[in-house]
């Protein structure tokens, strides 16, 4: 695959034998940034587990200091005063069968989800729809809970959820490049606090491998742990 000039000059620029320090590689991608919209920051979290065994399956969620840095339209599957709850909290639609209908016919103009347990019947049948784009309701995130007024105000607020993938390794959205950089290095602290206390029991070794920081077009970067713990 071929790059060009400018993503060619940040390349040589990264010591891939470095471990970066958390708001020095935040500086570095800040100012190598090659591209005139604001970059998402993300990070990779290499596991020292068995993503094959159920048993060492990690998932969670944490609701960021900073937020995310977007606007995050939330849907909520609720009835009756939970209904009225979820709306006063900030949802952006709520609603039941009527919503369900809505979504079969194709609409999906939302981010998140989120269900009390005796409407998971309605959105069961949604499955397909929403398991395929990772919206579906899941307790384990707290998307399904009688809550639901608490919810909805962490997803407006900012909420990272992160699953283990096939290869072993959490992906996530943790803010903007235009972040000042504590902001950005308070929210990966605090998934990094998160994916530690996700640790399966029975994982064995060395839990956190590694850790690479990047942005939407930007080089990923090692991090130091000494600075995540």
């Amino acid at each position: 695959m071929k790059h060009g000039k400018k993503y060619n000059a940040v390349y040589t620029k990264v010591d891939k034998t470095k471990e970066y320090g958390l708001v020095e590689a935040i500086e570095f991608l800040k100012v190598n940034t090659q591209v005139k919209f604001d970059e998402t920051v993300e990070v990779a979290v290499v596991l020292g587990i068995d993503p094959k065994k159920s048993e060492q399956a990690v998932r969670g969620s944490v609701v960021l200091p900073h937020g995310i840095g977007k606007t995050v339209r939330v849907l909520a599957f609720a009835q009756g005063e939970k209904e009225t709850e979820a709306r006063e909290a900030g949802a952006d639609y709520a609603g039941g069968d009527d919503i369900a209908k809505k979504i079969q016919e194709g609409w999906l103009e939302f981010d998140a989800v989120v269900a009390t347990p005796d409407m998971m019947k309605v959105v069961g049948r949604l499955g397909k729809i929403l398991g395929t784009r990772g919206l579906m309701p899941n307790p384990k995130t707290g998307t399904v809970t009688m809550e639901i007024g608490k919810a909805v105000r962490e997803l407006k607020k900012g909420k990272a959820d992160f699953k283990i993938e096939k290869a072993g390794i959490l992906h996530a959205a943790l803010g903007k490049l235009s972040f000042e950089p504590q902001k950005i290095a308070e929210n990966i602290k605090a998934f990094m606090e998160a994916v530690h206390k996700a640790k399966p029991q029975t994982a064995k070794g060395v839990y956190v491998k590694k850790v690479y920081l990047t942005s939407t077009m930007g080089q990923g970067l090692k991090i130091s742990q000494d600075e995540l713990k």
